[in-house]
């Protein structure tokens, strides 16, 4: 489980820099880096 989550997180901010840097949409993009973080176990889990 703990793979999953962090392979969801890594997922998520790479998708958020891409957001920020190739669609020049700012917010969606610190959205989707936030989120990444709080999924992931290396963070703030919002599961634990």
């Amino acid at each position: 489980m703990m793979t999953l989550l962090w392979l969801i997180a890594v997922i998520l901010v790479i998708a958020g820099v891409y957001v920020i840097l190739a669609r020049r949409e700012l917010i969606w993009g610190i959205v989707l880096i936030v989120v990444g973080l709080l999924v992931g176990p290396g963070g703030v889990s919002i599961f634990t």
